[in-house]
């Protein structure tokens, strides 16, 4: 089950540095938009935050007992987080005639990989719900090269969450490289 989960999730990332890199960054330049994309750009850090303490965790910890239930609330925060996004991106990006088509498209691909991924790791989750309340470090049933691309995942995505709050409170070269 975890492997499976786990690959989904390296996949989601994938996919998700793509989507960040070339459209948030090259085409649409969120963080030199200034105020006009500061509320996507917080969405986009909280997200962030969000996906470096999971790509960060699931490959090393076992979130047992009820933090389980802590896990849960982070993958439902994320959800819930991601259709706000979606609401908000529609104004934010007007100016640009809205969300680009293939964004959209790499948007949609991204939520079914995360249903996938959530389907696949549930069957563990009520597993560890059943077990002592404790993190315990556990190295997951997978191979060492996916836990460590995830744990790079969760540095980068971490960065990328920094970048973007900087940016939305509108610090000092916060659109940089972007004018």
């Amino acid at each position: 089950m975890i492997p499976t989960a786990l690959w989904l999730l390296a996949i989601q990332g994938a996919i998700g540095a793509f989507d960040t890199l070339y459209y948030h960054e090259w085409r649409a330049r969120l963080p030199a938009r200034g105020s006009v994309a500061a509320a996507e750009l917080r969405l986009h850090a909280a997200r962030d935050f969000l996906y470096a303490v999971i790509f960060g965790t699931l490959p090393w910890v076992s979130w047992e007992g009820l933090w389980a239930a802590t896990l849960v609330a982070i993958l439902i925060a994320e959800v819930v987080l991601t259709m706000a996004d979606f609401v908000t991106e529609t104004t934010v990006r007007r100016s640009l005639g809205d969300v680009y088509a293939g964004e959209r498209v790499t948007h949609a691909v991204m939520g079914i990989i995360y249903g996938a991924m959530i389907a696949n790791l549930l069957p563990l989750l009520w597993e560890w719900w059943s077990l002592p309340t404790a993190l315990v470090v556990m190295p997951a049933d997978a191979p060492a090269a996916l836990r460590w691309s995830l744990t790079v995942m969760a540095a980068g995505v971490f960065i990328s969450g920094v970048r973007d709050l900087y940016a939305a409170v509108g610090g000092r070269q916060g659109g940089w490289p972007w004018r």
